[in-house]
């Protein structure tokens, strides 16, 4: 058996498993503030034609090198939530910017 590692090394791909060992699908993508070291759950697809179901971090049991490990079996894990994406941030000039200011971050895009 692998040894333990840590949520920021999980990359898409990896195999998820349940609770008894099975396969239950792949990571899609891993939520979580890299900085603040919150790890908040996992987006995981069963298939090409199927959604992403949304992990939450209190259901990983454990996180070895190329697999994630549940603690909820097979049943359960199909019946978890739709991934949902998060709204993306906006940033918020200052009044105090110049108006060239303003026009560089609207050329850029970064207003959006």
């Amino acid at each position: 058996m692998a040894d333990p590692v840590s949520w920021i090394v999980i990359e898409k791909g990896w195999t998820v498993l349940d609770s008894n060992g099975d396969a239950v699908g792949q990571v899609h993508e891993v939520t979580g503030d890299e900085n603040a070291d919150i790890f908040d759950g996992l987006s995981i697809t069963a298939g090409m034609l199927s959604k992403n179901t949304y992990v939450p971090s209190e259901h990983v049991a454990a996180i070895r090198e190329g697999e994630v490990v549940l603690d909820i079996p097979r049943e359960q894990a199909e019946r978890l939530e739709a991934f949902t994406e998060a709204a993306p941030e906006e940033q918020v000039l200052p009044e105090s910017s110049t108006w060239y200011q303003r026009l560089a971050w609207w050329l850029t895009g970064r207003n959006r």
